[in-house]
């Protein structure tokens, strides 16, 4: 037992040399902790004992609360490398929302607000319009409404718009500036554009109830390209159409965002106090609540609009702790969270928080199940790895946090205030 110990510890030693992330956190390693996982979580065994083929990356972040309830973070890492590049899917939504609440701070013009309607036009016979949405309740677009899709369902088309609102300029210079240094975001989700057309976005109206006019903004392009230096490749073969490359798949020209930037962001949201302004996203009090609501908000619980539950269970969108089958979670949980699915990958970020026993901690996690290591065949082992995978690292942190001594339990009023009355305000 006492090698076994000693042996555990040189590899905690290991994990803890080689991370290659920010310098400005200080990790410890969780190889320990991890190891430490029984046959209750026979998935997260499994992936631990051979992680490298599933490119494992985890962050988890413990929070300790002093006398004045403030929050002091220790961080712990497995596999963490920002320069090992996985393709972030939907997880970029989240940062396009907040920066989009960031332009909206900044223009200081009358009545425009997240709730106002936002007009997409087209200004090339490849982009599209949008003026029209059925499912708010008055029937119009906006940017809460956007946002809401986009943090219930993941909804591309939300995120598209507000892409089209910022352009690549906005969003990569912001992002840099907050220090995400490992980012990138350079095209609209699923569809099918070229490197320079995702560089060109629409042009954009504001209107009051009347529909007149609050502002405008003309089409615009980008001059800079935004593209990963490092030419990532992933893969050994991929499929184009009906054609099966038998090459890795070249993300030069795609998004990029290491795991330490999307945890990054998931805390600045729920600790801003946390972060310098110039490294915060500076949004209203009003829209941080607004991201909040929905980042927890179960898509049963919307009313515009109104989700199938069968489709939408409460768990679609909660990987970690409830990944996997349709299942209820239980009312004393709180997620806030983004989640992300492409190419194999499955990636969540969540801060979870229980009123009933007052614990919280934060998880960020990217897995690639894949096992033929070939691209766009939908032959992923997403149910049968990824999503067990993530509910039983999940459930076994949480474990850990139950037991886990605290000398100042930590008063959660916020999440109560932000998601106790979502349905009825929605």
């Amino acid at each position: 037992m006492q090698k076994l110990t000693l042996f555990l510890l040189f590899l905690c030693a290991l994990q803890a040399v080689d991370v290659k992330a920010s310098t400005e956190i200080q990790f410890q390693p969780l190889q320990l902790l991890l190891s430490q996982a029984t046959g209750q979580y026979p998935i997260l065994q499994q992936v631990l004992s051979n992680p490298e083929p599933y490119r494992v990356q985890v962050i988890y972040t413990r929070i300790d609360r002093d006398v004045d309830n403030i929050p002091h973070l220790t961080y712990y890492q497995y596999g963490l490398d920002d320069n090992r590049y996985f393709y972030p899917a939907s997880t970029v939504k989240l940062p396009i929302a907040l920066l989009a609440l960031e332009w909206l701070a900044e223009q200081n013009v009358a009545d425009l607000n997240a709730d106002t309607t936002m007009l997409t036009d087209a200004a090339t016979d490849w982009q599209t319009s949008q003026t029209v949405d059925q499912t708010a309740a008055k029937g119009l677009p906006s940017i809460a409404q956007y946002i809401k899709k986009v943090l219930l369902v993941s909804d591309n088309d939300g995120s598209n718009r507000l892409y089209e609102l910022l352009g690549q300029d906005f969003i990569n210079q912001r992002l840099a500036a907050k220090g995400l240094e490992h980012s990138l975001i350079n095209h609209r989700l699923s569809v099918s554009l070229t490197a320079e057309q995702n560089r060109q976005v629409n042009p954009i109206r504001f209107v009051d109830s009347h529909g007149k006019p609050i502002l405008a903004l003309p089409a615009r392009n980008t001059e800079q390209q935004y593209i990963n230096s490092d030419k990532p490749t992933l893969g050994k073969a991929y499929i184009s159409g009906t054609e099966l490359i038998n090459a890795p798949m070249d993300f030069t020209e795609k998004n990029r965002f290491s795991l330490t930037d999307f945890d990054g962001v998931i805390k600045r949201v729920i600790f801003p106090q946390l972060f310098k302004q110039k490294k915060a996203f500076n949004i209203k009090p009003e829209d941080r609540d607004l991201i909040l609501r929905y980042m927890a908000m179960l898509p049963p619980d919307s009313i515009s609009p109104v989700y199938d539950a069968e489709q939408y269970p409460d768990n679609y969108s909660k990987f970690l702790l409830f990944g996997g089958k349709e299942q209820q979670i239980p009312a004393h949980i709180r997620i806030f969270n983004k989640t992300g699915w492409a190419y194999g990958h499955i990636i969540d970020g969540a801060y979870v928080v229980d009123l009933q026993h007052k614990i919280e901690f934060f998880i960020t996690a990217v897995i690639y199940a894949n096992e033929n290591d070939t691209l766009n065949d939908d032959l992923y082992q997403r149910n049968e790895i990824a999503l067990p995978f993530m509910r039983q690292l999940g459930e076994y942190l949480y474990q850990h946090e139950l037991n886990r001594p605290t000398k100042y339990k930590p008063d959660l009023t916020e999440a109560v205030r932000v998601t106790a009355s979502a349905a009825e305000i929605d």
